[in-house]
């Protein structure tokens, strides 16, 4: 009598699992890395606060943090959605002027229909955007045409619409004594303390940041910016995935331009120039690495928050406000620097980790 013999796992089937468990300790390594990373930001944040609280111990004062909660309120948004077009692998520079058409529309029609509500205005902001997100991502995905030519050919001609439509309006400019009331006192509101534009700046970014993390169409995304060819071989809808983020972006980069004009309540066709700029770097400073794959929308909205508190914080410390511009410069530099030096590290890592698992 022949003793049983034990089944063997087919040798394809072993190769599969290694391949599968090696693909998710990378994963796991990588997250941990942009974890590490967002906690640079806020390390950096916390100590530029607090340097600036010895110099001026009021800077945290309730009308100073209210303040700068309303600054960065609209970078906080217009980053969340460039974090989705960053992680494709792209860049959308066309986001001020997106902004300035919207923050435009909005004072429009609340000029022409003083009664309309708040959330109508919201709603009609992101839907101007959503749509010059729509043909900005028709032509990235579709006609294949470099989002950095398209976008910075859609910031100029969004731009010259916006001029041409306040031109041929004889309203060059909106200002806060044509705004409704209830839209200006939006503008100000707070709950608990909390400016009610920057609360929606948050939930802007969690929502962001769980479709990126918790759905496949957001998790694709990764895999779109991490490897396109590869990402479309696996059956990933590559352009379907890239206009959509193309949309999204537009979209929070129309309702940015309502906080916009709620926040600032005097419009023409300058809002938002050089904006774009501002978002691309807090995005970058916040993280996501602008080769595509890596990064989060917490980490931008950190990033946003970081820049917004040092052009608030370098008067404080008797700094001429143009350093700004440098700042900016050298955390940029720093960010890419650091993103390379990170993608080595785990690519040394995860080959030495293949070695001791073959």
């Amino acid at each position: 009598m022949t003793a049983p013999t034990a089944q063997r796992p087919p040798a394809g089937a072993s190769a599969t699992e290694g391949t599968t468990a090696r693909s998710r300790r990378g994963a796991a390594l990588a997250q941990r890395l942009v974890v590490v990373r967002e906690l640079g930001i806020l390390a950096a944040l916390v100590l530029l606060i607090g340097v600036t609280l010895i110099a001026n111990p009021r800077f945290l004062s309730g009308q100073n943090v209210r303040d700068l909660m309303l600054s960065a309120a609209v970078l906080v948004v217009l980053a969340a959605g460039q974090t989705m077009v960053i992680i494709t692998r792209n860049v959308d520079l066309s986001v001020g002027s997106v902004l300035g058409l919207s923050a435009y529309a909005t004072g429009t029609l609340l000029v022409a229909h003083p009664g309309t509500p708040v959330v109508v205005a919201l709603l009609a902001g992101t839907a101007v955007g959503a749509l010059c997100g729509l043909v900005t991502g028709a032509v990235v995905a579709v006609a294949k045409v470099p989002s950095l030519v398209v976008t910075l050919g859609m910031l100029y001609a969004i731009r010259g619409l916006d001029s041409l439509w306040a031109s041929s309006s004889d309203r060059l400019q909106i200002n806060a004594s044509d705004l409704p009331a209830g839209f200006k006192s939006f503008g100000g509101a707070r709950l608990l303390g909390v400016p009610v534009l920057f609360l929606l700046a948050i939930v802007v970014v969690a929502l962001v940041g769980v479709h990126l993390r918790s759905y496949r169409s957001g998790r694709e995304l990764y895999g779109i910016g991490s490897a396109p060819e590869a990402a479309r071989l696996s059956g990933i809808p590559v352009g379907r995935r890239v206009l959509t983020a193309f949309v999204v972006n537009g979209a929070l980069a129309g309702l940015a331009g309502v906080l916009y004009a709620a926040r600032f309540q005097t419009l023409d066709t300058t809002a938002g120039t050089g904006l774009e700029l501002n978002v691309v770097a807090a995005a970058v400073v916040g993280g996501v690495a602008i080769a595509g794959g890596t990064g989060s929308a917490w980490g931008a909205a950190l990033g946003a928050l970081l820049l917004t508190t040092i052009g608030t914080a370098l008067p404080q410390l008797g700094l001429n406000p143009f350093w700004r511009d440098a700042a900016v410069g050298a955390l940029i530099l720093a960010a890419i620097a650091l993103d390379r030096t990170l993608t080595l590290r785990l690519a040394a890592r995860l080959r030495g980790r293949n070695l001791r698992g073959s």
